[in-house]
């Protein structure tokens, strides 16, 4: 791996964690065996009551990890040996990355130069046998979303354009089911733009597309200047390799979205994101492993990585000096397990490829095991919805009756 440059290096000071790639590797550099062994297994879980296993890959991926420097891990969720049903173990892989050119560059430039610098990373990931493959949100641009400058809608392509032509190939190459999330441009219905991931399948063929549900309003994330909540529903994508739903980033702070995909059968959830440390980091390993337990199906959280500088800078609304960039995107891509098991995550601040195996056979023996659905008492909560969007909903509040007693 070449040695980075300067402006590289401090990239990779700031995004590190005092040092290390990850919360998991600084541990593991700097406890004893024994006490990393106990923090990993509260910290990750166990799955079939044993640590998540690590698997070994071709050489040849390994030797594009070191040539290009992203950061490549692997691992292993099993499930319990059932009598009636054979084993239907799915690989996937999660790619994180950081843009390739500064955003000043002309933006055809910009986009073709990701298209390159993601060409080894996928090269692995077809080589390693991934079934399933999964790209972050918008990871054909810059995130600039945050500047509210609307010339970057220029990146925004149809279902069928570009991006998609770039990334069938693979899928041909490699049997590989690709789901790419996009910037959209909705050539039929007045060129109106949204966030859209679409599902390639592994003949090379679009199997169909889902559009964020739930856009944030929050800190810099000004996406509604751009777009607007998604028509789609919850869709569930039955592929060659597994049912997949798609919860596209901000809508993983929403329960009733991961609900929603469960509901429709998803064994699988990809939750393609960009998000910043200053803002989500600490809910980050939270809300995908909740979603994956409550669900029961397996959750692949991707997150793009680096710090993105605009030319223009602009303010928050917090009162605060107008900046140009959006905060530092930390990686830490992970897969989350129904049994609460889940993998390491990536490196905080370097490309990566992570690929996980996953006995899909999981799902049903935790359905069985917790009784989560059998328990759900779904018609009570629909009964609550649906007097809660009228607009003569009264809260159920029993208030105690010496609450507001005058004193005698």
């Amino acid at each position: 791996m070449e040695k980075p440059h300067n402006g590289e290096a401090k990239e990779e000071a700031k995004g590190s964690i005092c040092g290390y790639d990850s919360l998991h590797r600084l541990l593991k550099d700097n406890l004893n065996p024994h006490h990393f062994q106990e923090v990993s297994r509260l910290l990750t879980g166990l799955n079939c009551g044993k640590a998540v296993e690590t698997i070994a890959l071709p050489e040849s991926a390994a030797a594009l990890s070191v040539e290009h420097g992203f950061d490549l891990q692997a691992f292993s969720f099993s499930a319990d040996k059932e009598l009636l049903r054979q084993p239907r173990v799915v690989r996937v892989g999660l790619i994180q990355n950081s843009i390739a050119l500064p955003t000043t560059v002309h933006f055809g430039d910009q986009k073709q130069a990701i298209f390159e610098k993601l060409k080894p990373i996928i090269e692995a990931a077809g080589s390693s046998g991934v079934n399933i493959l999964c790209l972050q949100e918008a990871w054909m641009m810059p995130f600039a979303f945050c500047t509210r400058e609307k010339r970057w809608c220029e990146f925004a392509e149809p279902v069928d354009g570009e991006s998609t032509k770039f990334l069938r190939s693979f899928a041909l190459k490699y049997n590989m089911v690709i789901i790419s999330s996009i910037l959209e441009r909705d050539i039929n219905h007045g060129e109106v733009i949204w966030n859209t991931s679409v599902v390639i399948g592994n003949h090379g063929n679009i199997i169909g597309k889902h559009r964020k549900n739930h856009i944030p309003r929050v800190g810099d994330f000004n996406e509604s200047t751009y777009y607007m909540e998604g028509n789609t529903g919850h869709p569930v994508f039955e592929t060659a390799f597994g049912k997949i739903g798609i919860n596209i980033c901000y809508g993983r702070h929403h329960p009733l979205n991961w609900l929603a995909f469960g509901l429709n059968g998803a064994e699988i959830v990809f939750n393609p994101s960009a998000t910043v440390g200053e803002l989500s980091e600490p809910m980050w390993p939270i809300e995908a492993r909740n979603a994956a337990i409550a669900n029961s199906y397996f959750v692949a959280s991707i997150n793009r990585v680096g710090t993105e500088t605009f030319p223009n800078p602009f303010t928050s609304g917090d009162g605060k000096p107008a900046h140009a960039d959006f905060g530092h995107f930390y990686g830490s891509s992970h897969v989350s397990a129904p049994d609460a098991s889940c993998t390491p995550s990536l490196s905080r601040y370097r490309d990566g490829l992570l690929i996980t195996d996953m006995d899909l056979n999981l799902c049903r023996q935790l359905k069985d095991k917790w009784g989560f659905r059998m328990t759900s008492r779904y018609e009570l909560y629909a009964d609550t919805l649906a007097r809660y969007v009228k607009p003569e909903f009264e809260q159920q509040v029993i208030s105690d009756p010496l609450l507001h007693r005058k004193p005698s």
